[in-house]
């Protein structure tokens, strides 16, 4: 069936950054740097995960496919706003366009269901600590993590094949550095309310309603650790929950300023600066959360570099 949109369009002009010509060196130096920061550091959690047998764990297990969905994430978007920097080009296909929106929204959602998941485990280990095996065994970890796969490639499906409707007459010019949800469905000269819709629905399941559940297992650890206060407790509450919390306050708090937190009418600027903290800041962050504040992470990397050392 042919499509009105293919007819009115066939790229895109993505504007990219708010940045002076003569800054876009600096610029282009600094966000090479921390994507490559972003996919180094998440590949050695990754390799430090399996190569340390005290690190199979549910906990590691989750966190070993966030950081697969991490350097995937900033894949989508930073290889083409580089290349776009290096070339001076701002043009991207009407094909490339959708699939790296499909891409974008799937690990997005991806993000948000391992994050829950993670929130769970740190939940039944502190309640229900006797009960943690039994509960979070291995088939189960197994099952969140198709489940979070099927939940957020549906989700990102059904924007994609409602964008594939909306016809483009208005122009062809994105005020970002990549092909935003938001900012196609403003430019778009078709009917959007189902897509509004779709966004708001989509939006409640796959980013509110996981927010909220993480909120809630907190609750419980935060009330658990209340009931017989001590140091030691807090401690280990603190110690166990600490990198987690760390990682889902960034996550979360970018999507607040990004896509809650009303904004006026001369803010495209400050969208797509806070979609950098969202799309790169973020992701490269996370290594250095779960390398620093976490024991068994610096302690297998301890090993794996004493080995390499007596190798030498």
């Amino acid at each position: 069936m042919r499509r009105d949109n293919q007819s009115s369009v066939s790229e895109f002009l993505l504007l990219g950054l708010p940045i002076q010509p003569e800054q876009q060196g600096m610029y282009y130096a600094l966000f090479l740097g921390m994507y490559l920061t972003t996919v180094l550091g998440n590949l050695l959690i990754i390799l430090l995960i399996r190569l340390d047998s005290r690190l199979h764990t549910p906990m590691y297990f989750f966190l070993s496919h966030l950081a697969l969905t991490d350097i995937s994430f900033s894949s989508v978007t930073a290889p083409k706003m580089l290349m776009n920097m290096l070339t001076h080009t701002q043009s991207i296909s009407y094909a490339g366009c959708l699939s790296q929106a499909f891409f974008f929204l799937f690990f997005g959602g991806l993000d948000s269901f391992l994050l829950t998941s993670m929130a769970y485990d740190r939940y039944v280990a502190i309640c229900h600590p006797l009960h943690y095996t039994t509960i979070i065994s291995q088939s189960l970890c197994f099952l969140l993590v198709v489940v979070s796969w099927v939940l957020s490639s549906a989700g990102a499906l059904v924007h994609t094949l409602l964008l594939a409707r909306l016809s483009f007459l208005r122009g062809n010019t994105l005020h970002h550095f990549f092909c935003d949800l938001s900012a196609l469905v403003k430019l778009s000269s078709s009917d959007t309310t189902i897509n509004q819709l779709v966004i708001l629905t989509v939006g409640l399941a796959i980013v509110t309603l996981p927010f909220i559940c993480i909120l809630v297992s907190y609750g419980h650890i935060g009330a658990s650790v209340l009931r017989r206060p001590s140091i030691k407790g807090i401690c280990k509450a603190l110690s166990t929950c600490g990198s987690h919390l760390s990682v889902v306050s960034l996550y979360y708090g970018a999507i607040i300023a990004l896509y809650f937190v009303p904004s006026s009418n001369n803010s495209s600027d400050e969208d797509v600066i806070v979609s950098v903290l969202y799309t790169l800041v973020t992701p490269m962050l996370n290594p250095f959360i779960y390398t620093l504040r976490n024991r068994d992470i610096k302690g297998a990397l301890r090993i794996i570099l004493s080995r390499r050392v007596l190798s030498v």
